[in-house]
Parts: C-alpha cells; sequence; structure tokens
C-alpha cells in the first residue's frame, strides 16, 4: 500500500472514530444530548483543547469509561495520521500529484506527436530512439513500475517523460494520450492479440493515424494489416536478418550501428514530404544545395502517386521536386530538422 493510499486510510479512521464518539455520547448521555453537542464534545475531546465538558460524564459512570476510550483512541489515531501525513510529504508524493497534474495538461498542448503502447523490452528501445531524435511522444503504459524504471535511467535521459497509466486496450486511455491529435502511434505489448485490440481501436477513433504493431506470431500480422495497421514488425524476423546481415555484409551492420550509437552526434536517414506550400516545390536537387548548405545525403526521392510512384534512388541534380515528394535524406538529426522546417517555409 502506498504512502497516499495510507494517508487516505487514515483520515478516514479519523472519521469513522469521530462518528463513533458522536453516536456514543447521544446514545450513553441520554435524550437531553442534542446531535450539535455530542458533536462539539466528540471534536474537544479528541483535539483535547481542554474546553469544559458540555455533555456531563461526573454522573455517568459508562460516560466517563466511553470518554477514556475514545481518548485513548484519538490519541493513537492522530499519531498514526501525522505519521502518514509527515510520509506523505517527505517522500514527494505531494510533489509527485503537482507533476501528473502539470503532465497531463503538457499532453493537453502536445500536436503531431506519436503514442507508445507499452515500454518492456521493445517498447525501451522505441522510446530511446524517439528521445535521442527529439521526437515528441506519450507512454501508454498499464505497469506504473515500468515506467519508473525510465525514469531511474542513469543519467536522467527519461526526466521528463510524459506518460499515462493504463490499460492500453481501452480507448478512454487512449483518448487521454492524446490520441485524436497523434500522428502515429506506436504497438509494442508482448500480447499480439493486445496489439490487434489497440489496432482496432486506434484506427477506429483516428481514421488517418499511421499504426506500427508489433507481431510475434506472423499469422497475425495479416489480420492487423486488415483492421487498419498500416505496417507490422516482428522482433524475431528482424534479428533474423539481423543474424544473416552479420555474415554477409558486416561491414555495412557496423556503419549503420555506428550510426545509431554515435554519441556525439546523431546521424539518420530520415524522410522529408513537400506539402502544399512547400518552398521547396518547383526548384531542383541543385538548387536546394543539401550537401554544401545543409551537410545532407540525398539517397532517393519518391514523386508522384504515393501508392504507386516508384522509388528513384540517387535522383539526378537536375529532377524537379513536385507537390507530395518524399526525399530520403541521411545526416546529422539537427540538420534534418532544419532542412525540414526549411521545406515546410
Amino acid at each position: 500500500m502506498t504512502v497516499r493510499h495510507r494517508l487516505i486510510l487514515a483520515c478516514s479512521l479519523l472519521v469513522a472514530l469521530v462518528a463513533l464518539a458522536v453516536i456514543g455520547y447521544m446514545t450513553i448521555g441520554g435524550p437531553s444530548v442534542t446531535f450539535l453537542d455530542a458533536l462539539y464534545m466528540a471534536v474537544i475531546t479528541l483535539t483535547g483543547v481542554g474546553y469544559g465538558e458540555i455533555v456531563d460524564t461526573s454522573h455517568n459512570p459508562a460516560l466517563r469509561v466511553f470518554n477514556i476510550l475514545i481518548v485513548g483512541l484519538g490519541v493513537a489515531l492522530a499519531v498514526y495520521v501525522f505519521s502518514e501525513l509527515t510520509a506523505f510529504l517527505v517522500q514527494g508524493e505531494l510533489r509527485q500529484l503537482f507533476r501528473r497534474r502539470k503532465m497531463k495538461r503538457q499532453i493537453g498542448e502536445l500536436k503531431e506527436h506519436f503514442l507508445v503502447c507499452g515500454v518492456g523490452e521493445t517498447g525501451k528501445h522505441v522510446v530511446d530512439e524517439l528521445q535521442r531524435t527529439q521526437t515528441s511522444y506519450v507512454v501508454v503504459e498499464a505497469s506504473e513500475p515500468a515506467v519508473n524504471r525510465l525514469l531511474e535511467e542513469p543519467g536522467g535521459a527519461f526526466a521528463g517523460l510524459l506518460y499515462v497509466i493504463g490499460d492500453a486496450t481501452d480507448e478512454r486511455v487512449l483518448v487521454d494520450a492524446g490520441l485524436d491529435r497523434a500522428r502515429g502511434l506506436i504497438s509494442t505489448l508482448p500480447s499480439d492479440k493486445d496489439n490487434l485490440v489497440i489496432t482496432v481501436v486506434a484506427r477506429q477513433k483516428s481514421p488517418s493515424i499511421r499504426i506500427v504493431s508489433r507481431c510475434t506470431d506472423l499469422r497475425y500480422s495479416e489480420r492487423m494489416l486488415k483492421v487498419g495497421a498500416n505496417s507490422t514488425v516482428s522482433p524475431n524476423r528482424i534479428g533474423a536478418l539481423r543474424m544473416a546481415s552479420e555474415m554477409i555484409r558486416p561491414s555495412v551492420v557496423t556503419f549503420l550501428d555506428l550510426m545509431l550509437q554515435e554519441k556525439s552526434r546523431t546521424l539518420r536517414i530520415e524522410e522529408i514530404s513537400l506539402g502544399e506550400g512547400s518552398h521547396w516545390i518547383g526548384r531542383t536537387v541543385n538548387d536546394l544545395e543539401l550537401g554544401p548548405h545543409y551537410d545532407l545525403v540525398l539517397l532517393a526521392l519518391k514523386q508522384g502517386d504515393p501508392s504507386s510512384a516508384p522509388m528513384v534512388f540517387n535522383p539526378s541534380s537536375g529532377t524537379t521536386l513536385s507537390q507530395h515528394a518524399v526525399m530520403i535524406l541521411m545526416g546529422d538529426n539537427e540538420n534534418l530538422r532544419r532542412a525540414r522546417a526549411d521545406a515546410r517555409g
């Protein structure tokens, strides 16, 4: 039981003792004792303020015995209440309460963020990548200890973590995390059935959101795609491909590992989409000076219908960019952010 729950229990017991005292004074004291008299007597007895008795106990031994019991219980309960109140303040429960309110307000202000459902072995790596690339996200996790393990990571990497404690298969919990304003949802729960339910709930609530779901059993992959997932990822399959790549192309794997694990720089391969009104529409690749100005490398370009247009690798410098073009770029995360801002205009 947490300190907060113990404090609530202590206050409840105090209220119950006052109620018991009032009932006892009215019952044992006789019909002349009103409710207000009994309540006043209970309060001055339990607080020990020393005012005179308005319910006379001098000629009523039973009432005096009852009064002694109330005083004894009151003193013991007062010590318990004050000890729990001190623990509540000292252990930071009050600070946590204010932090949760602030966090709820911050989540309410987020737009175009990502929801990460589950921070187990897979989810932890997902939030680590989002954190390193300075991407806005909210964690949805049923286990508070799992969230606390993230918060207690060395170096305070997740000190400002935004999270909602609750079952991610519950629509209300996802709404609390800002599902209706989110750009995407990543479901990493260990159970394929839970990930399937989350996919259904999220797609029904937000038709345009991008959903990526973890899928251990490949038989569930097709179901997830049918009910609304944009993509599914199998950790077993990815692990097998990684092992094969380590054997066949070790230098490539080493390069990718260095790119992801480099501490001094955050090198990534990212995409930039040219939306309506982009300053880059109508300009050629050469005009953008991606290398000299942004220190970025253009790996591929996709133009035309998003569902059928081919991906052109290493496009020529004279290629003119059109609306809704998708550019695949590699470079430092800060330079990628700067280029995305310039492209957006």
